[in-house]
This record gives structure tokens, sequence and C-alpha cells, in this order.
């Protein structure tokens, strides 16, 4: 049985349903929470299948203790993307999904990054981009040091990777041999400005990481059996991943899976109004 076969079609298929529930949960609360707080739905919709295999099948994650030691740890450097994140954990029991309509609210325990003073299951506050993978390596380092057994799992953008601080990060991560740390990259080629080739050209960017001796994969980061087959390569090492980081390379699009968002970067930062929650919803197979 290969790796891409090392999960029934039924899990793939209940995962998939999942994401295309957080997607149509995203679309519902940036509509509900109205025009003076909008929100970032292209960036939230380029993560969700990765959030999905996260806190839906591989995460050690303890909903009714969310402080517990021995979690497995993530941390959403892209912390705009935020909606898709709460949803999934709102979805998972950390807190009751009519908190998702108070996004962004004054005295919400949502805000518009994440907050781990408010918000159940945020394992660190994120939102200055660039210093989650830094957060995340000390968070992985504390474990090897306290002989702990959780796993860090970090999400950054694309356009993040122009940040001096991540390659710091790398340098440092490789350093320690952290095999508990798995990295994202959010390979969906826009940043708020635009498209990342024009404002800070990152490639080659798995020739990048190799020199800061990772581990490197490339996936398809909307697939999920490709996402949770990458995770498994890890998890049950042999000799062509060693122990050191790994990261993921996920190309994505953003604003996956409503077609007059997807690769429109005006969809960054954009309200929703109800003729665009209507059309969504009914590509995302009907109003909720």
């Amino acid at each position: 049985m290969t790796l891409l076969n090392s999960y029934s079609d039924e899990d793939i298929c209940k995962l998939d349903n999942i994401s295309l529930e957080i997607r149509k949960k995203i679309i519902e609360m940036l509509y509900k929470i109205g025009n003076e707080y909008k929100g970032h739905a292209g960036p939230a919709l380029s993560i969700v299948d990765i959030i999905t295999c996260l806190y839906f099948s591989e995460m050690n994650i303890y909903p009714e203790d969310p402080k517990n030691e021995n979690r497995d740890r993530f941390i959403l450097s892209k912390g705009h993307a935020c909606p898709a994140l709460y949803v999934a954990l709102a979805l998972r029991g950390f807190f009751p999904t009519e908190e998702l309509f108070k996004f962004r609210h004054i005295n919400s325990i949502l805000q518009g990054h994440p907050d781990m003073n408010k918000t159940p299951g945020v394992d660190f506050s994120t939102g200055s981009l660039g210093n989650g993978l830094s957060i995340a390596f000390g968070i992985a380092l504390s474990g090897k040091i306290y002989k702990k057994n959780y796993r860090v799992f970090c999400i950054v953008g694309d356009g993040e990777v122009d940040e001096g601080i991540i390659w710091e990060s790398l340098m440092s991560s490789s350093k320690y041999n952290l095999n508990n740390l798995i990295l994202f990259v959010d390979r969906n080629n826009l940043q708020s400005c635009g498209k990342t080739c024009d404002i800070s050209d990152i490639e080659p960017l798995d020739k990048k990481f190799k020199s800061f001796n990772w581990n490197i994969l490339t996936i398809n980061g909307h697939k999920i059996r490709e996402i949770l087959s990458a995770i498994y390569k890890i998890k049950n090492r042999n000799i062509q991943f060693p122990n050191k980081p790994t990261v993921i390379i996920a190309n994505t699009i953003k604003g996956k899976g409503i077609s007059f968002i997807e690769n429109n970067n005006s969809w960054h930062q954009c309200p929703i109004t109800k003729e665009q929650y209507i059309e969504a919803m009914k590509e995302l197979g009907g109003i909720g």
C-alpha cells in the first residue's frame, strides 16, 4: 500500500465534507458581521484544507482542556487568515459556534488576529507577519529540552516569507534538529499588495529551504490525501527524512472554493454583500 493510499476513501470524504462546512461557515460569519467588520476571506479560504487535516485528523488536541501540556501546538503565523482557524475551533467544541458571528466586535473572544488571551484553543497570539515561525521554533525547542512528545505545526503565507525573521528562524530550527516542527507554506502566489513574484520573488523556494537544511515536501494544498500523506511521511521517518524540521510547500489558490474570489486579490480583505453571500453559498452547496 502506497503512502498516498494510506487513508480510506471514507476518511477522505469525511474530511472533504468538513472542509466544505468550514468554507460555508467562513462566508456566513464574514457576511453576518456586517460591512464595518470586514475580514480576510481570500487568505482564510486558502488554508481551509490544511486546517481541516490538522484539527480533524492529525493533531492531538483537547477541547475540554485547551491548555493540556501534552497537546500538539498550532501557530497561525498569517494571523489575518484566522476565520479558518476560528471555524475549526468552534466545530471541534472549543467554544460555541454562535461566537463566530461576533467576529471582530468589541469584547468578542474572536478578534481580527488570533489572541491567546481571548480565544480558547489559540496557542499563541499572532498578526505581525514573520513572528509566528520564531514562536513555533521556541515552542518546539522547549519541547526538545523538556523531552515532551508534542509536535508544533505552523502556517506562514508565501508573502510572509519576505520577512527576515523567517530566515533566522529557519537557521535556528535546523541548527537544533527540531524534527518536532512542521511548517506549511501557503503558496498561493499572492500577498496583500499583489503577486509575490512582483513584490519580492522568493523562488526557487524549495532550494532555499534545502540550503537551510530542512526536509522539503511539495504538495497540492487542497488535496486532503496529499496533505495527510505528507504528514504521514514525516511521522514515519526514513533515511529521506532525517531528524530535522520539515517544510511542506502547499500549492494553493487564494479564495479556494468560490469562483469570484479565487485568485482575485481584491478579496484579500473585503466585506461580503448579500448578493455575494447568496452566490457563494450556492457554489458551496446551498444557503446554510
